[in-house]
């Protein structure tokens, strides 16, 4: 049985769970403090001793989407099925509920360029992480003979989530669609057909 995570970070996940749901609502430049702290069922002084500012919880719900995304496509890569599904699935565990809730949102393009301005380095450190695993699954899948590689198993996994990333576009549904004609033409691409 695992413990319960500790109070501050059960208050500091629901503090950013509170910031999304603001944040989808407003638009990140529109939010404020105090709106993230009412959401939240606190007082700012109070959400101050959790987050420095709104910079601060930017960068953490995006490592908080980063660690949850590296062990969801793990996951799904982990599973069995053909290269074309594993894919799909591997996309979509990157692509979650959080990237579902921005898309969907009238301000989904200005909360996509908030990874980029206020979280550039976590950003950085989160995609090699989902490299990595991408390129593990690759060279596992290369290595039982069910993929062809054009390349290292690295590279191959930069090109497919600069692939996905280059589609990131709201509205959700619409984004949904073209991630899974995406996996489908990765997939074939990548399969050796035996």
């Amino acid at each position: 049985m695992m413990d319960a995570p500790p109070a501050d970070q059960v208050k500091q996940e629901a503090i950013l769970t509170a910031a999304l749901a603001v944040m989808c609502q407003y638009g990140y430049r529109r939010t404020s403090m105090g709106d993230i702290a009412q959401a939240a069922g606190m007082s700012r002084p109070a959400l101050y001793q959790h987050f420095q500012g709104k910079e601060d919880i930017a960068r953490r719900m995006v490592e908080v989407y980063f660690d949850t995304a590296a062990r969801a496509v793990s996951q799904a890569l982990a599973g069995t099925g053909s290269v074309e599904d594993l894919l799909a699935r591997g996309l979509a565990a990157k692509t979650g509920p959080m990237v579902r809730d921005m898309l969907d949102s009238p301000h989904g393009a200005e909360l996509l360029d908030v990874k980029d301005s206020h979280a550039r380095e976590v950003v950085a450190a989160g995609t090699a992480r989902l490299t990595g695993v991408f390129a593990d699954w690759l060279t596992r899948e290369a290595a039982a003979g069910r993929v062809r590689l054009d390349g290292t198993a690295e590279e191959v996994a930069v090109l497919i989530l600069g692939a996905l990333d280059g589609i990131k576009r709201p509205p959700y549904a619409q984004f949904v669609e073209v991630r899974e004609r995406l996996a489908h033409v990765l997939g074939r691409g990548l399969a050796t057909g035996s």
